[in-house]
């Protein structure tokens, strides 16, 4: 019973610093950025409310960045009052161990890392809010498009005048293959419009169009068609509505997807690869930071809450640096992708797993 009560005792302290941390930063670089950029935004005519709408959008992505810090924080913090009330000592002369007494923040940081990877998966579409109420991309449309270019499979490159999904019409199609010679010679495809069946056979049916076939720089060969099938063109006009969006727009599959087009399209993309891989690693931050962080507040003087707070930023501070310093390295190819992105956390990890082993149990 009385361990339960210790339990409980840490996990309301670690609890409580860790919402105000990673409340706390979050809400105060926000209030900076929007002072700053108020002006700027009221200037474009955005009404103040759907300035402090948008910032409020960009709450979730700076909490889950900042997150494993937070969890490094209630960690020194909450043990560190402990060690400096002899809480510890008295828990240890009960025949607590130093392991079962931080047992309880260990698993707090497993939730928290899982709680942090949900969070990563949601910021993405509040961060498209954020951008639509802010005026940096325009509200989707839900039924038309104009003007736009869709990379298809198989190399496909659609190039589309207009899209009307209610009356599932394109206008001024141009389809694109780009070939290597002979045998896999370009491929170009116009027609004025295109309809898709969604009842038969789904597909889209170009009419009155031409067909061109380029096997060499110098040679063409080029027929006109009433109606064409194309089996490529698999995507429904719902699929093709969808508008593109920027890296931090997308969740871990789409961005993985994105890479896999961009890089089939001679795109360079691993720098987009460290950071698909950091939408994991940065949530299993959190155990190794719980790790690191829990022998590391045995070292703080007992009466001294700043060295815990000093502690706590240089490595917040030092722990940036490297994910900054592996990102480079990751995209300069120096090692591979999923390697940078994980080596802050390798490093850490292995720290904290030394210290851990030389606590006083």
């Amino acid at each position: 019973m009385r361990g339960l009560i210790l339990d409980r005792y840490l996990l309301r302290e670690w609890v409580k610093i860790l919402i105000v941390t990673a409340l706390g930063f979050p809400v105060f670089v926000i209030a900076f950025e929007l002072t700053d950029k108020v002006g700027e935004h009221l200037s474009r005519g955005i009404d103040l409310q759907s300035v402090a709408l948008g910032y409020a959008y960009s709450l979730p992505d700076k909490v889950f960045l900042i997150l494993p810090a937070a969890v490094l924080f209630a960690t020194v913090f909450s043990i560190g009052s402990m060690n400096r009330h002899s809480e510890l000592t008295a828990a240890k002369a009960s025949g607590r161990s130093f392991y079962r007494t931080i047992a309880p923040v260990l698993a707090a940081g497993v939730i928290a890392a899982a709680g942090c990877y949900l969070l990563g998966e949601w910021a993405p579409a509040a961060t498209t809010r954020q951008l639509e109420l802010l005026g940096e991309r325009e509200v989707r449309s839900q039924s038309a498009r104009y003007n736009f270019v869709y990379r298809a499979d198989q190399g496909w490159v659609y190039a589309i005048w207009s899209l009307d999904i209610n009356r599932n019409l394109m206008r001024q199609v141009v389809l694109e293959r780009e070939g290597t010679g002979r045998e896999y010679p370009t491929l170009v495809i116009h027609s004025p419009d295109a309809r898709y069946d969604a009842q038969t056979a789904p597909g889209w049916t170009l009419s009155d169009g031409h067909f061109r076939i380029l096997p060499d720089i110098d040679e063409e060969l080029s027929f006109g068609f009433d109606s064409l099938r194309q089996r490529a063109m698999v995507e429904s006009p719902a699929e093709l509505l969808i508008e593109p969006k920027e890296p931090r727009e997308m969740r871990y599959a789409e961005l993985g997807q994105y890479i896999d087009d961009l890089e089939r399209s001679g795109g360079d993309g691993r720098k987009l690869r460290v950071r698909q891989a950091l939408k994991i690693a940065i949530p299993f931050t959190c155990i190794v930071i719980t790790i690191f962080g829990a022998p590391l507040a045995l070292t703080s003087p007992r009466g001294s809450a700043a060295a815990g707070l000093g502690v706590s930023l240089v490595t917040t501070v030092i722990f940036l640096m490297l994910v900054q310093l592996s990102e480079g390295i990751g995209a300069g190819g120096l090692v591979a992708p999923a390697l940078a992105a994980w080596l802050p956390n390798i490093l850490f990890g292995s720290a904290g797993l030394a210290l851990l082993s030389q606590a006083r149990t």
